[in-house]
């Protein structure tokens, strides 16, 4: 007996079936009530006027102070829209007017965000309302010297959340493959933080320590940490974060100080996200849970990292990525048509970290462990290139490609969310 499935795929979705016995979990977020559409602004104002870890805003934003919210790109789901007017209407209460204030989306290395897409990130009230600037981290000229941290980052943050009283980190949470957890800090670093700093910060994902749901001891975590408290020093720091289903709806809302108020977030987020199993499977089938997941393989790579926690050692991992910007990075492409093995980019990132190539080693990396097969839309000749086992438009190829490598009766772990759920094998609990 068969058992049809269909999975998120870019901006709609694609079916596939599985013989129903050979599959041992279907993975997804653990159950919890969302919000009500039509409590989402009460929730707003309920978690800043009950801050985590610090005083309310009433206490500290004085009247004609300035206000910048940082707030995600379009790679990330946030729902910015739903929170940012209730943000400048209370802001509004406190005596700032919408002239003191400003968004400023957190690119980190991404590419700028077209003025379409900011309106479609806040919406079109907020668009008009304030003025909106990107972060773009390779114009060294817009960014200004806040110190260097102990690790040796240079900390240069975009100078339109420098000039300002008070700045507002708002975003969503989830896990993260070296940082740990995303949400917090990293609206600022790497968020709003200029190409040298991102650099010289992300160099330490090659260091062991570092990995998802790690925040003590995570060199990354820490020196995000720390560079964003030589920024705070002379201005105040409030954070807004949400943790979201599957279906982008909120869960639960989080706002306070930056790092207290995270830190409970994150809690949290391993319970929703958290998903344990009795072992690894042979093959896992994931998605990325569709658009802007999956816009381009270097934000697909994020769900490989995932995937690979319930896939065995040689097994096989098919992925449903739509990729409708390709690879999504030059570099990332020139650094596969260069080297040609792991070995060979390990190598040469470790003696030269450059953003970009540091992603290679991210894919390939999880490529030692099992075979990757793509559901995508990309070129199959960049798929090959960047060491994929295989790309294919039609789920039932993929299917078929990957028993090539698998026993007959394999057993199958389904992802459907997989840009989410963090598979954990029970056995590696702690009692």
């Amino acid at each position: 007996m068969k058992r049809s499935f269909k999975f998120a795929y870019g901006r709609s979705t694609l079916s596939f079936e599985l013989p129903y016995g050979h599959i041992t979990h279907e993975l997804r977020t653990n159950p919890v009530t969302p919000i009500p559409e039509n409590q989402v602004c009460q929730s707003v104002l309920e978690a800043i006027e009950q801050p985590i870890g610090c005083s309310q805003l009433n206490a500290s934003v004085k009247p004609g102070e300035t206000v910048a919210f940082i707030c995600n790109d379009l790679t990330r789901v946030a729902n910015s829209f739903a929170f940012m007017p209730v943000m400048l209407n209370y802001f509004n209460r406190l005596g700032v007017p919408d002239e003191n204030m400003k968004i400023v989306f957190s690119l980190g290395a991404h590419r700028d965000m077209t003025r379409e897409e900011m309106i479609e990130a806040v919406g079109k009230e907020v668009a008009e309302r304030v003025r909106m600037f990107n972060s773009q981290a390779k114009r060294s000229e817009e960014f200004i010297y806040q110190g260097t941290t102990s690790r040796g980052t240079p900390v240069y943050i975009h100078r339109e959340i420098c000039n300002t009283d008070h700045v507002v980190l708002t975003g969503t949470i989830v896990h993260h493959y070296f940082a740990g957890y995303g949400g917090g800090r990293k609206a600022v670093l790497p968020g709003c933080a200029s190409l040298e700093t991102i650099t010289a910060n992300h160099r330490h994902m090659m260091d062991d320590r570092c990995g998802l749901g790690i925040t003590a001891g995570n060199p990354c975590y820490e020196d995000q940490v720390e560079g964003v408290e030589l920024f705070a020093a002379g201005r105040n720091l409030f954070l807004f974060n949400a943790v979201l289903n599957a279906q982008h709806q909120f869960l639960r809302m989080f706002a306070g100080h930056w790092v207290k108020a995270h830190l409970q977030a994150c809690r949290f987020v391993d319970e929703v996200y958290g998903c344990h199993i009795g072992e690894k499977a042979d093959l896992v089938i994931a998605s990325c849970g569709g658009y802007p997941k999956d816009i381009n393989i270097y934000q697909m790579q994020k769900t490989m990292d995932n995937a690979r926690c319930a896939v065995k050692e040689g097994g096989v991992v098919i992925i449903f990525a739509n990729c409708e910007e390709g690879a999504g990075n030059d570099l990332l492409v020139q650094t596969y048509q260069r080297l040609k093995t792991f070995d060979s980019i390990e190598k040469e990132l470790r003696e030269n970290f450059r953003m970009g190539a540091n992603k290679a080693f991210a894919i390939s990396r999880n490529m030692q462990h099992a075979r990757y097969i793509l559901v995508t839309s990309a070129d199959p000749e960049l798929c090959k290139l960047m060491h994929f086992t295989a790309a294919f438009r039609d789920p039932g190829e993929a299917i078929a490609k990957a028993k090539e490598f698998l026993k007959e009766d394999p057993s199958v772990i389904l992802m459907p969310e997989a840009c989410l759920t963090v598979p954990i094998v029970r056995s590696t609990l702690k009692a």
